[in-house]
């Protein structure tokens, strides 16, 4: 929808596992999935209840390890999602995508993601939300897209 047709990822190439190839290094796939308004507003220190978890992905430990740090300075509990061969739970439209989920929810949310379903619940999110965005009576709060997400993505 946004970057135009990539033949690789049509044919259910992961799309972490393309970028890597386009840039030809490794990648740690991190911060996909939060929305900017809870990665601006919803940081907390470590231990807090509730805390938001992100999913991190990388084929080697090492780079893991540091995308996982980073998370944890920004504010939110790391979780360790594994291959970038499975960073397609962390796509839009899987339970684990801008849901907020904390890092109890995340491991069954990642467990939940059914790739055949990803892109219709995506533009099933993306079509509510642009339906509210710029009408001045419903124009949606930064809470809104989290709810769409757990409601249907959930």
């Amino acid at each position: 929808m946004r970057d135009g047709t990539i033949d690789a990822i049509e044919a259910s190439q992961v799309e972490s596992l393309w970028v890597s190839e386009q840039l030809g290094r490794p990648l740690v796939k991190a911060w996909n999935a939060i929305g900017s308004s809870s990665l601006a507003e919803k940081g907390s220190p470590s231990g807090k209840p509730g805390r938001i978890a992100i999913p991190i992905a990388a084929d080697c430990e090492e780079d893991r390890r540091v995308g996982m740090r980073l998370v944890e300075d920004t504010g939110f509990d790391a979780f360790d999602a594994g291959s970038l061969a499975e960073s397609w739970r962390q796509q839009p439209g899987a339970p684990g995508y801008c849901t907020d989920l904390t890092r109890e929810e995340m491991p069954g949310a990642l467990a939940a993601a059914d790739r055949a379903r990803l892109p219709k619940r995506r533009d099933l999110v993306v079509a509510v939300v642009q339906e509210r965005v710029g009408d001045g009576k419903t124009n949606p709060d930064a809470e809104f897209g989290v709810r769409v997400a757990r409601t249907i993505c959930l």
